[in-house]
């Protein structure tokens, strides 16, 4: 999912989501804090929500993937937005 902000972004600087959501689930969590880099590496094992955060000609595209919440690490969806829309 994307939401409208995140979308525009994208289409003004010529962008498509792809490269954002292929760095996500490879592991490039982009600019995120130390704080937020542990929580996405253990969010990898425990199923719990995983950030990325990436800097577009001077704006912030976040994803999230938010988890299921079970032992299983499933994941319940992935999105593109602004930090302000969330």
């Amino acid at each position: 999912m994307a939401t409208p902000g995140a979308l525009d972004l994208l289409r003004r600087h010529g962008l498509t989501p792809w490269p954002f959501i292929t760095r996500h689930v490879e592991g490039d969590w982009g600019d995120l804090d130390a704080e937020d880099a542990a929580s996405n590496r253990a969010a990898v094992t425990n199923g719990a929500r995983i950030l990325s955060a990436y800097a577009v000609e001077g704006s912030r595209l976040w994803v999230i993937t938010d988890a299921v919440h079970d032992e299983d690490g499933n994941r319940q969806s992935t999105c593109l937005l602004l930090p302000e829309e969330y």
